[in-house]
């Protein structure tokens, strides 16, 4: 079936009509791409798979974007290079980040989220009479420093959690498996992949955006003065991506899965194929809100009410301007929904 994509801005077909007239009578000179780059929060990964499609399948360029992918790491800090402008986009993890933003008078903003549903997990051990979220509060959790600062405040907050009862994650599953009575912190799209390859046991699962933990995730960042500059280069950007992201999950996205490895080649087909397919049975990028307004959804009510739950969790400030921290301009158009399978 063919893809088409919607309407490109009338700025850009004004300007390539421009150029078309300016140059009767001859051929009409390629229009010039827009160059982009954007960076993400991680190495090269099926839950970034929406942006890779729309570089492997040619849709960034049928936007008029020449886009490079700049990759994350653990040694790499991609955020710091968005503000100074040597970035034009950036993947952040979740809304948490942009209030940080806001509250440090950072001049960035979201524009986007490419996750409805932050792919936060605590795993336990099956056959310990773990059945739902409250059970783990009996058991030792491995929390990493990140994680004891803001969702473990929330799971204080509103389940009574204690922190005498964690110890630290360091992102090694080994000291969860050896432990039947301890629960460990992930993605639920790695981890519990990780945990049933090492350790044969296939481990009990709890999606904390299931339970009330609500940020938006795999958010798309850009600077503010971008924002009011160039709109349609933002909105050219955020359109492409929202495609890329419908063909990714529900089309061939063996081209974006390729680009990926090259990416990082210790990334293999097995993991992609879990995590594409954990991306879709929880929802985590296609779900709630996009189901009428397209992937990449954000609304007021939805992050007011996040705001609120990290107030009375202590992790943000009552008096921050929140609302500053994202801009619904770019999104809830509507795009790509004709690309989801009606079955």
């Amino acid at each position: 079936m063919e893809k088409t994509m919607p309407f490109v801005r009338f700025c850009r077909l004004a300007q390539i009509a421009g150029l078309i007239i300016a140059t009767a009578g001859g051929a009409a000179p390629a229009v010039a791409l827009d160059k982009v780059r954007f960076g993400t929060n991680w190495v090269a990964e099926a839950e970034h798979g929406g942006f890779y499609q729309a570089v492997a399948d040619g849709t960034y360029r049928k936007y008029g974007l020449d886009v490079t992918i700049v990759p994350g790491g653990p040694n790499v800090n991609n955020r710091i290079l968005l503000p100074v402008g040597k970035l034009d986009f950036y993947m952040s993890a979740n809304t948490l980040q942009a209030f940080d933003a806001v509250e440090n008078n950072i001049p960035t903003v979201t524009v986007a989220a490419a996750f409805q549903k932050d792919p936060q997990v605590l795993l336990a051990h099956p056959g310990q009479g773990i059945e739902k979220l409250d059970d783990l509060k009996k058991l030792t959790l491995f929390v990493s420093k990140e994680g004891m600062a803001t969702y473990f405040q929330w799971l204080k907050a509103d389940f009574g959690f204690d922190e005498r009862k964690v110890k630290p994650y360091t992102f090694n599953p080994q000291p969860f498996l050896a432990d039947k009575t301890s629960a460990m912190q992930g993605y639920v799209t790695s981890e519990p992949f990780a945990v049933e390859t090492i350790g044969k046991i296939k481990p009990k699962v709890f999606l904390l955006a299931d339970h009330g933990f609500s940020p938006y995730s795999t958010l798309i960042e850009t600077r503010r003065d971008l924002v009011e500059n160039k709109p349609d280069l933002v909105q050219r950007f955020i359109d492409a991506s929202i495609i890329g992201w419908y063909n990714y999950l529900y089309h061939d996205n063996a081209a974006a899965n390729a680009l990926i490895k090259t990416h990082n080649p210790e990334m293999s087909d097995a993991l992609i194929a879990y995590s594409v397919d954990k991306m879709k049975a929880y929802g985590i990028v296609d779900s709630g809100d996009t189901l009428t307004l397209g992937i990449g959804a954000m609304t007021d009510a939805r992050t007011k009410s996040f705001f609120d739950t990290m107030v009375r969790a202590g992790v943000a400030k009552p008096e921050l301007d929140f609302r500053r921290s994202y801009s619904l301009q770019f999104v809830n158009k509507k795009v790509g929904l004709n690309l989801r399978p009606k079955n």
